[in-house]
């Protein structure tokens, strides 16, 4: 798929929370930094980048390494708060690699993306029988976690919707879901979340998934 021509974007850099396409993504936003980020890019085409941080120790976050791949998200609900801050949703689009970083003087990173490395175009449904693993697993996670999940509203969603969903959602580490971000397929993608499901309802861990998952 790469060919396509490099898109500028500004950079959120974020530890632990993915963007998929057609997923949402809502983000509540408070740094002087980062609310700017979201002034111009209201003003200009209202695409945002989603990348993981990787944690590595530097005395300067503006120098913190970057996961290469990302998603990129438009701006598809937005409330400004009183205060300056704002509640945003986004919708991703597609996935990217970062060819590059460019310096434009803003307080936050920005860079030049290929839009076009990978195959985001929509998915084939899962087999049946794959599709009834997520669930189970996804059920059996739940109950370890004592978690309050309404599954009539998780069996209703698509496949993409909710393998993304779970990925999105569920308190796996940073690398994890950078794992899950890069799968080439959604079926490579489940296949791994089931594995990373059973492993963290078998670790016990002690994480908390967020209260619902719909």
């Amino acid at each position: 798929m790469s060919g396509a021509l490099p898109m500028r974007a500004p950079l959120f850099p974020i530890a632990g929370a993915i963007l998929f396409p057609r997923a949402q993504l809502p983000l509540h936003i408070f740094e002087p930094r980062y609310r700017e980020l979201v002034r111009d890019a209201i003003d200009g085409d209202g695409h945002i980048a989603i990348v993981q941080p990787q944690l590595v120790e530097v005395d300067d976050d503006r120098k913190q390494p970057l996961y290469t791949v990302g998603c990129l998200g438009e701006i598809a609900g937005l409330e400004e708060l009183e205060d300056g801050r704002f509640n945003i949703v986004l919708n991703g689009s597609n996935r990217f690699r970062i060819i590059g970083e460019v310096d434009l003087e803003t307080p936050y990173r920005n860079a030049d993306l290929d839009v076009g490395a990978f195959d985001d175009r929509e998915p084939e449904p899962l087999p049946m029988v794959q599709r009834a693993e997520v669930e189970r697993e996804a059920r059996r996670l739940g109950d370890a976690l004592g978690l309050a999940v309404d599954w009539s509203a998780v069996s209703r969603l698509d496949d993409e919707m909710l393998v993304n969903a779970i990925a999105q959602v569920a308190p796996f580490d940073v690398s994890a879901k950078q794992a899950l971000l890069e799968s080439g397929s959604l079926e490579e993608r489940a296949d791994l979340l089931v594995q990373l499901m059973e492993f963290l309802r078998l670790s016990q861990g002690g994480a908390e998934l967020q209260p619902t998952l719909q």
